[in-house]
């Protein structure tokens, strides 16, 4: 790795210090310069150029390339969840643009530290990647890269079929250990004395031993049931069930591995890139900003925040999010009183004096995900202070207009949005349905269908790795339905009920 230049190693130093004194706490950062080109490259694979080869990543540097060359964007730091943090400055960056960019580092580095959804992450996942590309490459010298690169892109079409929920809770064993057969007992109840044993069929009446036995029989059935209960990983249950080749089988563990590691910095994209934009902005204009250099970071600061047409930005809803929480809490606007009043010009001039701001935003920093810190911090105030809104297209105009003001569509579409990343949850529920081998998927139905195009695909990639046929329950113009692909044509049929999680 190539040496900091001298100037960059003291503004290195100087902005760790000024990080340091407010609070943040942060991995060893390591920074690197790098062109365009490099940085393009890096990012295309995701921060980790070590990565295993496929085709897709070099459509993902070759799109950036162009975005930079037509002026459509530009990438001015990448930092990666690893301890050491390893961060990449552009070459081509001003002074001033790299102590804004190293503000924002420092910012990353202390959300990755000590966010609670990274605390199961791999930290020294640069040698995990390494390790990860020479089995990858072992497996293309032996059985073909087209071979691999095909089965890898059918792997990627589901590695977004895990289960986010997963790291926090008890590993499940590597293996099915195998089942021992019970005898089935029926509960009776006793009157508790042998010498009243004629009350036997009073107390249990054949009709109650027979439903206990049917309860029982079902339970026994149900724990032989593979899964016995509906999984959402639905990659650990292919790894664990699928008739997959040694190499095969390598792969996907990859897939799973990596989309596990990259999981948290989905779940916290807002929270994340707020914090680093609120860390940033602080720290420069307090302490790192020369006069002479305002104009300057200010048209580069803007540009983070700008909101462009049609979208939502993700480091202005964080950074105002994290202010109005800090200035809430500075001023005691929670609590029981506080919800209570509604006296608007009380509420306007409302200040207790708390100062619990800053203490505030850390903690939110510490124990929150993206949901669970839009559920709680986006209030009614907020929303109408910074003017949110939702839109629709007008199909006559072909135009996007305001559709709603209101706090409860605006709130509930973000969260939306939001809720395991606006993708449709999936289940595994039976992986030898009607007793022939086929795997039975659930879509659990939030009020929004599936796309059959996309549940198309992706039922062929299943059977791709499952090799026989897969289908997956769910409902289309609120008919309970059963889509399947049995290896040659989709057939969709009606179902009797629609499915639901038990």
């Amino acid at each position: 790795m190539a040496t900091l230049p001298q100037h960059l190693a003291e503004l290195q130093a100087e902005i760790e210090t000024y990080a340091s004194e407010y609070g943040l706490d942060f991995f060893t950062t390591i920074y690197e310069v790098v062109d365009y080109r490099q940085m393009c490259e890096i990012a295309a694979y995701e921060g980790f150029p070590v990565r295993y080869p496929h085709w897709r990543f070099g459509m993902e540097y070759d799109r950036m390339m162009k975005s930079q060359t037509y002026g459509l964007s530009k990438i001015y730091e990448l930092v990666i969840n690893t301890d050491p943090c390893y961060a990449y400055l552009l070459e081509g960056n001003s002074l001033v643009d790299q102590k804004l960019v190293m503000s924002h580092v420092y910012g990353h580095c202390d959300f990755f530290k000590h966010n609670r959804f990274f605390s199961h992450t791999d930290r020294r996942m640069i040698d995990g990647m390494a390790n990860h590309a020479t089995r990858v490459r072992r497996h293309m010298d032996r059985q073909g890269v087209d071979a691999v690169e095909s089965f890898i892109d059918v792997c990627h079409s589901l590695d977004n079929l895990i289960d986010p929920w997963l790291p926090f809770r008890k590993p499940k064993p590597a293996r099915r250990e195998p089942s021992i057969e019970m005898p089935i007992h029926v509960g009776r109840i006793t009157s508790g004395d042998h010498e009243r044993s004629y009350l036997d069929e009073y107390i249990n009446p054949p009709e109650f031993i027979e439903e206990q036995r049917k309860r029982a029989e079902e339970e026994r059935e149900q724990r032989r049931k593979i899964p016995p209960r509906p999984e959402r990983d639905l990659l650990g249950f292919l790894l664990l069930h699928a008739p997959l080749e040694p190499w095969e089988a390598d792969v996907l563990g990859i897939i799973r591995e990596e989309a596990y590691y990259f999981l948290p910095q989905r779940q916290t994209k807002i929270m994340n890139e707020g914090w680093a934009t609120y860390w940033h902005s602080k720290l420069m204009t307090t302490r790192a900003l020369r006069d002479d250099e305002l104009i300057d970071y200010a048209e580069a600061a803007s540009g983070v925040t700008a909101m462009a047409p049609n979208q939502l930005n993700p480091y202005k809803i964080g950074v105002e999010l994290y202010r109005d929480i800090e200035e809430r809490w500075n001023k005691g606007k929670f609590g029981k009183q506080w919800d209570e009043c509604d006296d608007r010009q009380l509420r306007d001039d409302w200040d207790l004096g708390l100062n619990l701001g800053q203490s505030k935003i850390f903690e939110v920093r510490r124990l929150y995900n993206d949901v669970t810190f839009i559920d709680e911090f986006f209030t009614l105030e907020f929303c109408r202070r910074n003017r949110f809104f939702t839109f629709t297209e007008n199909r006559r105009s072909g135009r996007h207009e305001i559709e709603s003001r209101d706090f409860k569509k605006i709130k509930d579409t973000l969260l939306q949005q939001l809720t395991n990343f606006g993708q449709p949850f999936i289940y595994v529920v039976d992986a030898n349905y009607l007793n022939r081998g086929e795997l039975l998927l659930a879509h659990r139905h939030e009020g929004v269908d599936l796309r059959l195009g996309y549940a198309r695909d992706t039922l062929r990639n299943l059977e791709r790795i499952w090799r026989r046929p897969v289908s997956i329950l769910t409902t289309v113009d609120d008919k309970p339905k059963r889509i399947r692909f049995d290896g040659t044509e989709i057939q969709i049929a009606d179902e009797p009920e629609a499915w639901r999680v038990s």
